[in-house]
């Protein structure tokens, strides 16, 4: 036998709030109801699912490892309804977007605020992923389309290059290496450096980036996202190497930024499914993607703590 959508509902019932009467308020129906379905679900499965201890219901292994499978599906059907309740409420639906921590920072940001102004009726949702994560989530169709600073090398995914940026150092406010105009490795040797796990996506693009130059560097503080970094360096807590996608707009006021040397091309990815076509709205969001990215990236001032 298999679960159906209603036995899965009264088990996901019973096991978030602990008891027959919980799930019988939860879904509004008699606690007798619930305990027949139970029953039924068990005998057909030819398993216990809940254990009666002292009038109360303990879910057995069984059940806690079927409970997080089950919540997913809930999840999803959750989604289905929202969506559907958009649709016949406004006609648009909406839209789910992901990216990675760079391009989530200021990016994606700004193109949902453009967004808006033409789509204010749509629904739209955003999450911040790591790189796996974003692949896995486009690859499953389980959302519109994903932005990264890195390049995704898989079959059912379209990867379009819409931004050029590069790396750059990144350091407080007032910090002697605001009196270079570039910065290389070895000017960095002598500072508390923070950098990225060596097993990261992110962490593996600066060792190249380092490689390159035939220099090795020691960092001392190690994250393993970009947001992160720039947290610790407008802290004081050190010097670190990230794209520029991620201090674009002047997030970090007390953050200054020059040019790593060597010069380091990076890219803003659009991934999109190649299995299924993109919706009209998608299609308008990517659009404005697009024309952000032909739009030259605001430079550092020199004379300034900002990336204006």
């Amino acid at each position: 036998m298999r679960f159906n959508l209603r036995q899965i509902e009264v088990f996901r019932a019973v096991m978030v709030t602990g008891s027959i009467s919980g799930a019988a308020r939860l879904l509004a129906v008699s606690q007798p109801a619930i305990s027949r379905l139970l029953a039924y679900t068990e005998d057909r499965l030819g398993m216990k699912l809940f254990e009666r201890v002292k009038g109360r219901v303990q879910p057995t292994p069984e059940a806690r490892r079927l409970f997080a499978e089950v919540d997913q599906v809930h999840q999803g059907v959750v989604r289905v309804n929202n969506l559907a309740q958009e649709l016949r409420e406004r006609g648009t639906g909406g839209m789910h977007v992901v990216a990675s921590p760079s391009v989530g920072q200021a990016f994606v940001p700004e193109a949902i605020c453009h967004f808006r102004h033409h789509f204010p009726d749509v629904r739209v949702e955003f999450e911040i992923l790591t790189l796996q994560e974003l692949v896995a989530r486009v690859s499953a169709n389980r959302v519109d389309l994903g932005l990264s600073v890195l390049p995704v090398d898989e079959p059912t995914i379209a990867d379009t290059a819409i931004m050029k940026g590069s790396l750059r150092v990144i350091f407080r406010r007032g910090h002697e290496l605001a009196n270079l105009s570039e910065i290389t490795p070895a000017d960095l040797a002598s500072y508390s450096l923070i950098g990225y796990g060596p097993q990261t996506p992110y962490g593996l693009h600066i060792e190249r980036a380092l490689s390159a130059s035939g220099t090795s560097l020691r960092f001392d503080t190690v994250v393993r996202f970009t947001p992160v970094a720039c947290s610790l360096v407008q802290a004081g807590a050190g010097v670190g190497i990230v794209d520029e996608f991620v201090i674009r707009g002047g997030t970090w006021p007390e953050i200054e930024a020059r040019p790593f040397v060597p010069h380091t091309q990076m890219h803003v990815h659009l991934v999109t499914s190649r299995l299924e076509p993109l919706s009209r709205i998608a299609q308008a969001f990517t659009k404005i993607l697009h024309d952000l990215g032909r739009a030259p990236i605001p430079k550092s001032d020199p004379h300034t703590n900002t990336v204006s």
